[in-house]
């Protein structure tokens, strides 16, 4: 029987956690446990976690997951499902190095050749924008995303609603025809706010409006749904399959599950085939690193309903490290066509550096969310 020998954690900048998992065989898989601006806590939960792991067998994937989710009384959580989320990567990594082959064909097989990607934009009028997704374009990507808006009034204001339409319609007149634009509300929104605004953006066709409520408010996406022709997208902050039904029963087009918080790859591939009963494409959640990116591409590969994939590479919060400092070869991330190419290399399909990955923990990050506060001084959204 292999055995799982040692877990050990890394806080590595710019705000990720990463996890190595060595079993009795001397093989080594890697995942991506983190909440974002709560690492120090992710790393406790998995550091508990492991003392339950040491000594069991690294091959049962499917068992281990299930006594992790539910071997306590008191269940879920970001943070718990994140932990789980790095370990359940961490020990596919491992069964696909011990086979020799990817991790997508443990899940069946690859049903695409390449997937295509998106990158981040910025801007905050319409000249700024613009710039950025120039360069972009140049980069070789055809598709972008940028945030609705900073700080949202509990009910917009004109100008803020228009605010928006422009720096869309501005991105829309760079990219053309050919290329996709996708908005971020960020849960920044209202519902109210959001009806007014979905209608006015519908001339630009964006590709589609993620999070246009808070996750806690997802029982009034279907009025959101209802008011517009846009797809709408949500799920980055759902951490299972029970989370994503109502949404998929509000009428969403995309679901966004994140391979770092919903319990990871056997999580998300289940979530993925629950989608499709409802004709709903999936795009994975991932302004992370590139353990991340690579369990969300082994995913992808495998799902046929797979739309498109986010990643952070150049990020606006990436400061101080990036996602390809983490890696021995940077070329499996290429993505100079706008697609990234099938992963065939073993288990999650990359080398991480491990020498600057232990570098990086000597120094850790103390990375958090910023705290917004509107004019009257009580809290606002980020």
């Amino acid at each position: 029987m292999t055995t799982i020998e040692k877990v050990e954690t890394f806080l590595v900048p710019p705000r990720w956690l990463f996890v190595r998992v060595q079993t009795s065989d001397g093989l080594v898989g890697w995942g991506e446990p983190v909440v974002e601006g709560r690492a120090e806590t992710v790393r406790t939960a998995v550091e508990q976690l492991a003392e339950g792991l040491v000594g069991s067998d690294a091959t049962r994937i499917e068992d281990t997951w299930q006594v992790m989710t539910k071997g306590t009384f008191y269940r879920g959580g970001p943070v718990l499902s994140s932990a789980v989320a790095g370990i359940d990567q961490a020990l596919w990594d491992l069964a696909g190095k011990r086979l020799g082959v990817p991790v997508h064909t443990l899940l069946g097989g690859h049903v695409r050749d390449r997937i295509r990607v998106y990158a981040w934009v910025g801007g905050d009028d319409p000249a700024e924008v613009a710039e950025q997704v120039s360069a972009r374009i140049e980069s070789g990507l055809t598709a972008v995303k940028m945030n609705a808006s900073g700080r949202m009034s509990r009910l917009a204001t004109v100008r803020e609603l228009d605010g928006v339409v422009e720096r869309v319609a501005r991105a829309r007149e760079v990219l053309g025809d050919d290329r996709d634009i996708a908005l971020d509300m960020h849960g920044r929104f209202t519902a109210a706010n959001a009806r007014r605004l979905l209608p006015a953006l519908e001339p630009m066709r964006p590709f589609f409006v993620e999070e246009p409520v808070t996750p806690e408010n997802s029982h009034l996406l279907r009025g959101v749904v209802d008011s517009t022709s846009i797809p709408i997208a949500t799920g980055e902050r759902l951490y299972n399959r029970q989370d994503f039904l109502p949404v998929l029963q509000a009428g969403v087009a995309v679901v966004q599950p994140d391979l770092s918080h919903a319990g990871g790859i056997s999580e998300v591939r289940r979530i993925a085939s629950l989608a499709e009963t409802f004709d709903v494409a999936l795009a994975p959640h991932c302004p992370l690193g590139p353990i991340s990116l690579a369990a969300s591409l082994q995913v992808g590969f495998a799902s046929p309903n797979h739309l498109i994939q986010e990643q952070s590479i150049g990020i606006h919060y990436n400061t101080g490290a990036d996602v390809l400092d983490y890696v021995v070869d940077r070329s499996v991330f290429d993505f100079a066509d706008g697609w990234i190419h099938r992963l065939t290399g073993p288990g999650l399909g990359i080398e991480v550096d491990e020498d600057a990955v232990r570098e990086a923990d000597r120094t850790p990050h103390g990375w958090r969310s910023p705290v917004w506060r509107h004019p009257d001084g009580s809290f606002a959204e980020w």
